[in-house]
Protein backbone atom coordinates (compact mmCIF):
# COMPACT_ATOMS: atom_id res chain seq x y z
CA UNK A 1 0.00 0.00 0.00
CA UNK A 2 3.22 2.33 0.98
CA UNK A 3 4.18 2.00 -2.59
CA UNK A 4 1.19 2.74 -4.15
CA UNK A 5 0.08 5.84 -2.33
CA UNK A 6 3.87 6.60 -3.03
CA UNK A 7 3.26 6.48 -6.79
CA UNK A 8 -0.64 7.69 -6.92
CA UNK A 9 -0.23 10.05 -3.54
CA UNK A 10 -1.94 13.05 -5.35
CA UNK A 11 -5.31 11.28 -6.40
CA UNK A 12 -5.59 9.24 -3.18
CA UNK A 13 -7.39 9.03 -0.10
CA UNK A 14 -4.72 10.18 2.98
CA UNK A 15 -3.12 7.37 4.24
CA UNK A 16 -0.10 7.29 7.32
CA UNK A 17 1.25 10.31 8.19
CA UNK A 18 -0.70 12.60 5.78
CA UNK A 19 -4.04 11.38 6.85
CA UNK A 20 -2.48 12.13 10.64
CA UNK A 21 -1.44 15.61 9.92
CA UNK A 22 -4.57 16.46 7.56
CA UNK A 23 -7.07 15.12 10.30
CA UNK A 24 -5.04 16.54 13.59
CA UNK A 25 -3.64 20.05 12.47
CA UNK A 26 -6.53 20.19 9.85
CA UNK A 27 -9.59 18.93 9.48
CA UNK A 28 -10.27 19.24 13.53
CA UNK A 29 -8.77 23.00 13.94
CA UNK A 30 -10.86 24.36 11.22
CA UNK A 31 -13.74 24.38 13.64
CA UNK A 32 -16.05 26.96 12.17
CA UNK A 33 -15.65 25.48 8.60
CA UNK A 34 -16.76 21.88 10.75
CA UNK A 35 -19.83 24.46 11.49
CA UNK A 36 -20.79 25.18 8.37
CA UNK A 37 -20.70 21.54 7.06
CA UNK A 38 -22.57 20.48 9.81
CA UNK A 39 -25.35 22.93 9.02
CA UNK A 40 -25.68 20.88 5.82
CA UNK A 41 -27.20 17.96 7.33
CA UNK A 42 -28.05 18.72 10.74
CA UNK A 43 -32.17 20.56 10.90
CA UNK A 44 -32.27 24.24 10.94
CA UNK A 45 -32.59 25.80 14.88
CA UNK A 46 -30.79 22.60 16.37
CA UNK A 47 -27.01 23.42 16.89
CA UNK A 48 -25.53 21.66 14.53
CA UNK A 49 -21.44 22.99 15.84
CA UNK A 50 -22.53 22.13 19.02
CA UNK A 51 -23.70 18.30 17.92
CA UNK A 52 -20.91 17.95 15.39
CA UNK A 53 -17.87 18.98 17.60
CA UNK A 54 -18.74 17.40 20.56
CA UNK A 55 -19.38 13.62 18.95
CA UNK A 56 -15.64 14.30 16.92
CA UNK A 57 -14.33 15.23 19.96
CA UNK A 58 -15.53 11.89 21.44
CA UNK A 59 -14.07 9.61 19.38
CA UNK A 60 -10.58 11.69 18.02
CA UNK A 61 -8.27 9.52 18.99
CA UNK A 62 -9.56 6.88 18.02
CA UNK A 63 -9.31 7.97 14.20
CA UNK A 64 -6.26 7.12 12.63
CA UNK A 65 -7.09 5.93 8.72
CA UNK A 66 -9.56 6.78 6.77
CA UNK A 67 -11.43 3.67 7.29
CA UNK A 68 -11.93 4.39 10.96
CA UNK A 69 -12.64 7.87 9.69
CA UNK A 70 -15.28 6.07 7.32
CA UNK A 71 -16.83 4.04 10.42
CA UNK A 72 -16.68 6.59 13.32
CA UNK A 73 -17.84 9.83 11.78
CA UNK A 74 -19.34 9.06 8.60
CA UNK A 75 -21.07 6.28 9.47
CA UNK A 76 -21.20 7.21 13.31
CA UNK A 77 -22.95 11.04 13.18
CA UNK A 78 -23.19 11.95 9.34
CA UNK A 79 -24.99 9.11 7.49
CA UNK A 80 -27.80 7.92 10.26
CA UNK A 81 -28.21 12.09 10.37
CA UNK A 82 -29.11 12.40 6.75
CA UNK A 83 -31.41 9.48 6.64
CA UNK A 84 -32.91 10.88 10.11
CA UNK A 85 -33.89 14.34 8.61
CA UNK A 86 -34.74 13.70 5.15
CA UNK A 87 -36.08 10.48 4.61
CA UNK A 88 -38.53 7.83 5.54
CA UNK A 89 -36.62 4.58 5.65
CA UNK A 90 -33.49 3.54 4.30
CA UNK A 91 -33.06 -0.28 3.10
CA UNK A 92 -30.72 -2.19 1.08
CA UNK A 93 -30.45 -5.83 -0.35
CA UNK A 94 -28.18 -8.32 -2.38
CA UNK A 95 -25.20 -8.11 0.33
CA UNK A 96 -25.64 -11.62 0.75
CA UNK A 97 -23.73 -11.67 -2.65
CA UNK A 98 -20.70 -9.67 -1.47
CA UNK A 99 -17.96 -11.96 0.48
CA UNK A 100 -16.50 -10.06 3.38
CA UNK A 101 -13.11 -10.90 2.47
CA UNK A 102 -12.42 -9.94 -1.24
CA UNK A 103 -12.73 -6.47 -2.47
CA UNK A 104 -15.11 -5.07 -5.48
CA UNK A 105 -15.70 -2.73 -8.15
CA UNK A 106 -19.00 -1.01 -7.40
CA UNK A 107 -20.53 0.59 -10.30
CA UNK A 108 -23.47 2.39 -9.52
CA UNK A 109 -26.24 5.00 -10.89
CA UNK A 110 -25.46 8.52 -10.17
CA UNK A 111 -28.26 10.64 -9.02
CA UNK A 112 -27.37 12.22 -6.58
CA UNK A 113 -23.45 14.17 -6.00
CA UNK A 114 -22.34 12.76 -2.63
CA UNK A 115 -25.08 10.62 -1.22
CA UNK A 116 -24.66 7.32 -3.80
CA UNK A 117 -21.25 6.29 -2.78
CA UNK A 118 -22.06 7.67 0.88
CA UNK A 119 -25.18 5.72 1.02
CA UNK A 120 -23.61 2.52 -0.42
CA UNK A 121 -20.59 2.75 2.18
CA UNK A 122 -23.61 2.62 4.80
CA UNK A 123 -25.52 -0.32 3.35
CA UNK A 124 -21.95 -2.41 3.31
CA UNK A 125 -21.12 -0.57 6.86
CA UNK A 126 -24.40 -2.11 8.77
CA UNK A 127 -24.08 -5.50 6.45
CA UNK A 128 -20.57 -5.90 7.96
CA UNK A 129 -19.00 -5.59 4.62
CA UNK A 130 -15.91 -3.95 3.92
CA UNK A 131 -16.09 0.23 2.47
CA UNK A 132 -14.73 1.47 0.25
CA UNK A 133 -12.52 4.31 -1.31
CA UNK A 134 -14.78 6.72 -3.66
CA UNK A 135 -14.31 8.16 -6.60
CA UNK A 136 -15.51 12.13 -7.05
CA UNK A 137 -14.57 15.18 -9.83
CA UNK A 138 -12.16 17.76 -9.03
CA UNK A 139 -14.62 19.70 -10.06
CA UNK A 140 -16.90 19.23 -6.34
CA UNK A 141 -13.42 21.15 -4.27
CA UNK A 142 -14.52 24.20 -3.57
CA UNK A 143 -11.79 24.76 -1.22
CA UNK A 144 -9.15 23.05 0.25
CA UNK A 145 -11.33 22.15 3.82
CA UNK A 146 -13.62 20.14 1.34
CA UNK A 147 -10.44 18.52 -0.71
CA UNK A 148 -9.22 16.95 2.30
CA UNK A 149 -12.42 16.44 4.05
CA UNK A 150 -13.22 13.67 1.17
CA UNK A 151 -9.69 12.35 0.86
CA UNK A 152 -10.05 11.49 4.94
CA UNK A 153 -13.48 10.26 4.08
CA UNK A 154 -11.65 7.61 1.50
CA UNK A 155 -12.21 9.75 -1.71
CA UNK A 156 -10.48 9.44 -5.20
CA UNK A 157 -9.69 12.46 -7.09
CA UNK A 158 -10.85 12.18 -10.69
CA UNK A 159 -8.89 15.28 -12.95
CA UNK A 160 -11.37 16.57 -15.33
CA UNK A 161 -10.40 19.85 -16.51
CA UNK A 162 -7.50 18.70 -18.92
CA UNK A 163 -5.96 18.93 -22.35
CA UNK A 164 -7.35 16.05 -24.55
CA UNK A 165 -4.09 14.48 -24.42
CA UNK A 166 -3.36 14.72 -20.79
CA UNK A 167 -6.85 13.78 -19.23
CA UNK A 168 -6.45 10.43 -21.47
CA UNK A 169 -3.06 9.33 -19.43
CA UNK A 170 -4.76 10.57 -16.81
CA UNK A 171 -7.81 8.50 -16.99
CA UNK A 172 -5.33 5.91 -17.40
CA UNK A 173 -3.55 6.20 -14.40
CA UNK A 174 -6.69 6.19 -12.38
CA UNK A 175 -7.67 3.25 -13.74
CA UNK A 176 -5.00 1.35 -13.13
CA UNK A 177 -5.12 2.33 -9.66
CA UNK A 178 -8.58 0.85 -9.54
CA UNK A 179 -7.36 -2.09 -10.83
CA UNK A 180 -3.96 -2.14 -8.58
CA UNK A 181 -6.00 -1.35 -5.08
CA UNK A 182 -8.49 -4.06 -5.63
CA UNK A 183 -6.73 -6.91 -6.79
CA UNK A 184 -3.22 -6.27 -5.24
CA UNK A 185 -4.21 -4.53 -2.02
CA UNK A 186 -7.56 -5.58 -1.42
CA UNK A 187 -9.46 -2.61 -0.85
CA UNK A 188 -12.95 -2.07 -2.52
CA UNK A 189 -14.05 0.67 -5.00
CA UNK A 190 -17.15 2.78 -6.00
CA UNK A 191 -17.57 4.66 -9.31
CA UNK A 192 -20.27 6.13 -11.18
CA UNK A 193 -21.24 4.08 -14.26
CA UNK A 194 -20.59 7.49 -16.06
CA UNK A 195 -19.35 10.80 -16.09
CA UNK A 196 -22.07 13.02 -14.35
CA UNK A 197 -25.55 12.36 -12.95
CA UNK A 198 -28.16 10.73 -14.42
CA UNK A 199 -30.57 13.70 -15.24
CA UNK A 200 -33.14 12.37 -17.31
CA UNK A 201 -33.47 8.95 -14.96
CA UNK A 202 -31.90 6.70 -17.81
CA UNK A 203 -29.29 4.53 -16.30
CA UNK A 204 -26.78 3.48 -19.00
CA UNK A 205 -23.32 2.82 -18.24
CA UNK A 206 -20.56 4.09 -20.51
CA UNK A 207 -18.45 1.28 -21.97
CA UNK A 208 -15.43 3.77 -21.73
CA UNK A 209 -15.19 3.01 -18.03
CA UNK A 210 -15.04 -0.60 -18.98
CA UNK A 211 -12.51 0.03 -21.69
CA UNK A 212 -10.09 2.33 -19.88
CA UNK A 213 -9.75 0.09 -16.89
CA UNK A 214 -8.45 -3.12 -19.16
CA UNK A 215 -6.04 -0.64 -21.44
CA UNK A 216 -4.79 0.39 -17.76
CA UNK A 217 -2.82 -3.38 -17.81
CA UNK A 218 -3.63 -4.98 -21.12
CA UNK A 219 0.71 -4.06 -21.26
CA UNK A 220 1.03 -6.80 -19.25
CA UNK A 221 -0.73 -9.33 -21.19
CA UNK A 222 -3.76 -9.81 -19.52
CA UNK A 223 -6.25 -10.88 -21.35
CA UNK A 224 -9.81 -8.55 -21.25
CA UNK A 225 -12.19 -11.40 -19.71
CA UNK A 226 -9.37 -12.06 -17.17
CA UNK A 227 -8.85 -8.70 -16.01
CA UNK A 228 -12.90 -8.67 -15.42
CA UNK A 229 -13.31 -11.46 -13.71
CA UNK A 230 -10.33 -10.20 -11.18
CA UNK A 231 -11.85 -6.53 -10.71
CA UNK A 232 -15.37 -8.31 -9.49
CA UNK A 233 -17.57 -5.88 -10.98
CA UNK A 234 -20.87 -5.63 -8.44
CA UNK A 235 -23.46 -3.23 -10.45
CA UNK A 236 -25.54 -0.99 -7.83
CA UNK A 237 -28.52 0.70 -8.33
CA UNK A 238 -29.52 3.78 -5.84
CA UNK A 239 -32.64 4.87 -5.74
CA UNK A 240 -34.75 7.58 -4.20
CA UNK A 241 -38.21 8.05 -4.37
CA UNK A 242 -37.83 11.77 -4.52
CA UNK A 243 -34.81 13.81 -5.95
CA UNK A 244 -34.21 17.03 -4.09
CA UNK A 245 -32.13 18.34 -7.32
CA UNK A 246 -35.02 16.90 -9.97
CA UNK A 247 -36.27 20.58 -10.88
CA UNK A 248 -32.87 21.98 -11.52
CA UNK A 249 -31.20 19.16 -13.10
CA UNK A 250 -34.22 19.21 -15.32
CA UNK A 251 -33.72 22.73 -15.83
CA UNK A 252 -30.55 22.35 -16.76
CA UNK A 253 -30.99 19.44 -19.28
CA UNK A 254 -33.51 21.37 -21.25
CA UNK A 255 -31.48 24.54 -21.83
CA UNK A 256 -28.64 22.19 -22.78
CA UNK A 257 -30.73 20.66 -25.48
CA UNK A 258 -31.69 24.08 -26.77
CA UNK A 259 -28.77 26.29 -26.48
CA UNK A 260 -25.86 23.10 -27.18
CA UNK A 261 -24.37 23.94 -23.92
CA UNK A 262 -25.09 25.05 -20.11
CA UNK A 263 -22.78 27.52 -18.70
CA UNK A 264 -23.07 26.38 -14.95
CA UNK A 265 -22.30 29.10 -12.58
CA UNK A 266 -19.48 28.98 -9.95
CA UNK A 267 -20.00 27.04 -6.51
CA UNK A 268 -23.75 25.77 -8.59
CA UNK A 269 -22.36 21.69 -8.20
CA UNK A 270 -21.49 22.74 -4.58
CA UNK A 271 -24.77 24.13 -3.87
CA UNK A 272 -26.43 21.03 -5.87
CA UNK A 273 -24.21 18.41 -3.32
CA UNK A 274 -25.77 20.46 -0.23
CA UNK A 275 -29.24 20.71 -1.62
CA UNK A 276 -28.81 16.56 -2.00
CA UNK A 277 -28.22 16.37 1.05
CA UNK A 278 -30.83 18.37 2.75
CA UNK A 279 -33.58 18.10 0.81
CA UNK A 280 -36.34 15.50 1.38
CA UNK A 281 -35.73 12.45 -0.34
CA UNK A 282 -38.68 9.93 0.67
CA UNK A 283 -37.99 6.40 1.14
CA UNK A 284 -33.97 4.74 -0.47
CA UNK A 285 -33.04 1.80 -1.74
CA UNK A 286 -29.47 -0.18 -2.69
CA UNK A 287 -29.24 -2.95 -4.60
CA UNK A 288 -26.53 -4.60 -4.98
CA UNK A 289 -26.36 -7.32 -8.05
CA UNK A 290 -24.09 -10.29 -8.50
CA UNK A 291 -20.53 -9.80 -9.43
CA UNK A 292 -19.80 -9.99 -12.57
CA UNK A 293 -18.11 -13.16 -14.03
CA UNK A 294 -17.28 -15.38 -16.95
CA UNK A 295 -16.26 -14.56 -20.58
CA UNK A 296 -16.52 -11.55 -21.68
CA UNK A 297 -15.00 -10.28 -25.05
CA UNK A 298 -15.60 -6.54 -25.04
CA UNK A 299 -16.60 -3.47 -22.90
CA UNK A 300 -19.81 -3.11 -24.32
CA UNK A 301 -21.04 -6.62 -23.51
CA UNK A 302 -19.54 -5.69 -19.61
CA UNK A 303 -22.02 -2.31 -20.24
CA UNK A 304 -24.94 -4.81 -21.18
CA UNK A 305 -24.14 -6.96 -18.13
CA UNK A 306 -24.29 -3.84 -15.82
CA UNK A 307 -27.36 -2.15 -16.95
CA UNK A 308 -29.22 -5.31 -16.87
CA UNK A 309 -29.06 -6.01 -13.51
CA UNK A 310 -29.52 -2.14 -12.46
CA UNK A 311 -32.84 -2.14 -13.94
CA UNK A 312 -34.16 -5.00 -12.90
CA UNK A 313 -33.09 -4.40 -9.71
CA UNK A 314 -33.55 -0.73 -9.05
CA UNK A 315 -36.20 -0.17 -6.53
CA UNK A 316 -39.50 1.11 -8.18
CA UNK A 317 -41.58 3.95 -6.36
CA UNK A 318 -45.11 4.88 -6.06
CA UNK A 319 -43.49 8.42 -8.07
CA UNK A 320 -41.97 6.05 -10.42
CA UNK A 321 -45.67 4.32 -11.73
CA UNK A 322 -47.36 7.32 -11.15
CA UNK A 323 -45.02 9.53 -13.57
CA UNK A 324 -45.14 6.56 -15.82
CA UNK A 325 -48.86 6.06 -15.81
CA UNK A 326 -49.75 9.96 -15.98
CA UNK A 327 -47.40 10.29 -19.01
CA UNK A 328 -48.71 7.28 -21.18
CA UNK A 329 -52.17 7.81 -20.28
CA UNK A 330 -52.61 4.83 -18.85
CA UNK A 331 -53.70 3.11 -15.62
CA UNK A 332 -51.22 0.23 -16.10
CA UNK A 333 -49.32 0.90 -12.42
CA UNK A 334 -52.53 2.44 -10.59
CA UNK A 335 -52.30 -0.56 -7.62
CA UNK A 336 -48.95 0.43 -7.14
CA UNK A 337 -49.35 4.19 -6.03
CA UNK A 338 -53.10 3.87 -5.09
CA UNK A 339 -52.13 5.57 -1.23
CA UNK A 340 -50.52 8.42 -2.83
CA UNK A 341 -50.91 12.03 -3.11
CA UNK A 342 -51.01 12.64 -7.30
CA UNK A 343 -52.22 15.89 -7.00
CA UNK A 344 -49.70 17.02 -4.47
CA UNK A 345 -46.80 15.01 -6.23
CA UNK A 346 -47.85 17.29 -9.71
CA UNK A 347 -48.39 20.71 -7.64
CA UNK A 348 -44.63 20.91 -7.24
CA UNK A 349 -44.07 21.16 -10.80
CA UNK A 350 -47.21 23.68 -11.50
CA UNK A 351 -44.86 26.68 -11.56
CA UNK A 352 -42.53 24.93 -14.33
CA UNK A 353 -42.67 25.38 -17.95
CA UNK A 354 -43.91 22.96 -19.82
CA UNK A 355 -40.82 21.44 -21.61
CA UNK A 356 -39.59 21.50 -18.02
CA UNK A 357 -42.47 19.93 -16.06
CA UNK A 358 -41.99 16.77 -18.96
CA UNK A 359 -38.72 16.38 -18.31
CA UNK A 360 -38.74 16.54 -14.54
CA UNK A 361 -41.97 13.81 -14.88
CA UNK A 362 -40.13 11.28 -17.47
CA UNK A 363 -36.91 11.47 -14.82
CA UNK A 364 -39.39 9.87 -12.71
CA UNK A 365 -40.69 7.60 -15.39
CA UNK A 366 -38.00 6.41 -17.11
CA UNK A 367 -36.49 4.04 -14.57
CA UNK A 368 -39.96 2.06 -15.05
CA UNK A 369 -39.62 1.99 -18.93
CA UNK A 370 -35.92 1.12 -18.41
CA UNK A 371 -37.04 -2.28 -16.10
CA UNK A 372 -40.17 -2.94 -18.57
CA UNK A 373 -37.82 -3.01 -21.78
CA UNK A 374 -35.61 -5.18 -19.79
CA UNK A 375 -37.74 -7.70 -18.66
CA UNK A 376 -39.43 -7.86 -22.28
CA UNK A 377 -36.18 -8.56 -23.98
Amino acid sequence: MKDRYEKYGDITPYFGEEFEEKFKNGFLAQTDKIASFANSFVPEGEDGKKILLSYIDSVKDKVHSYSDFQGLLTMGIFSPAVLSNTSDGFTFSGTENIDPEKAYLYISTHRDIVLDCTLIDYALFLAKRPMCQMAFGDNLIANPFIGDLMRLNGGIIVKRNLPMREKYLETIRLSEYFVDTIVEDNYSIWVAQKSGRSKDGIDDTHPAIIKMLYLSKKGTGISFSELINKIRIVPTAVSYQYNPNDINMSREEVKTLKDGHYDKRKYEDTISMIKGIRGYKGKIHISFGTPIEGQYDRPEDVAREIDRQIHLNYRLWDTNYFAYDYLEKSTRFKDEYKDFDTQRFLERFNHLSDDVRDYVLNSYANPVREHLKEKEA
